[in-house]
């Protein structure tokens, strides 16, 4: 997903970061983290959740250190880790900041559902919207991407002792499809949103687009998805 809810970019504005460096440093002079669950509210996502559970972790491991060469290593760690907490914090509202200002003009909407069964040719369709500016109305469109799932063979890796069954070979292939697929639609989402703030109209962006693998591996990668040059 591309988009905070409303409900994450209102859990982080209303995050106060002096009042989290603050409390950081309680915590570090006291060796717990008092106060900041409170701040961090369920709503805030799933990044800022997991660097807040980094530091608490790591007050924990320095509470009960007792050696001096120990306890110096989990205050330093300890130390980083509030660090990336706060970072964190200042990443998120800078994302918040970009996402407001972009939905201004451009909307590209991640919630795709997932196919019940998947083929080889795998496919993905982004839905947009966007507008010249604030004045306009709004203009919808869709684009389809298209990837045909044909990768080389890996000869390095090892055979398995016993050939698999083919209920076995069937599913073994739908999980290398479905990650495949969902490699796919991140890049389809990339690739459309990074195309509005590249300054691009919407009305340029074709109905559908063929994938273009990496010609080493017959594999998706970054620029896989990228149907547009740099717009101006």
């Amino acid at each position: 997903m591309i988009n905070l809810t409303d409900r994450e970019k209102e859990a982080i504005s209303n995050i106060n970061e002096r009042e989290l460096e603050t409390l950081i440093d309680q915590a570090l002079q006291y060796e717990r983290a008092a106060g900041l669950h409170q701040l961090f509210p369920s709503d805030c996502g799933s990044y800022l959740a997991a660097e807040l559970h980094k530091f608490e972790r790591s007050l924990r491991e320095l509470a009960v250190s007792r050696s001096a060469k120990k306890r110096d290593r989990k205050r330093s760690e300890a130390v980083r880790a509030g660090r990336n907490l706060s970072f964190a914090l200042s990443q998120m509202k800078a994302r918040v900041k970009t996402e407001v200002e972009d939905g201004q003009l451009f909307y590209v909407d991640d919630q795709i559902y997932w196919p019940h069964h998947f083929s080889k040719e795998l496919r993905v369709s982004v839905s947009y919207k966007w507008r010249r500016t604030v004045e306009d109305p709004w203009a919808f469109g869709r684009i389809e991407f298209h990837h045909q799932h044909n990768p080389r063979p890996d000869y390095t890796s090892q055979r398995p002792k016993r050939k698999p069954s083919v209920a076995k070979q069937k599913q073994d292939l739908q999980d290398t499809l479905s990650r495949e697929w969902e490699h796919l639609k991140d890049l389809a989402l990339f690739s459309v949103r990074d195309f509005f703030r590249a300054g691009g109209n919407g009305s340029e962006i074709p109905a559908s687009f063929q994938a273009v693998v990496d010609p080493r591996t017959s594999r998706l990668n970054n620029f896989s998805a990228k149907f547009w040059g740099e717009a101006t």
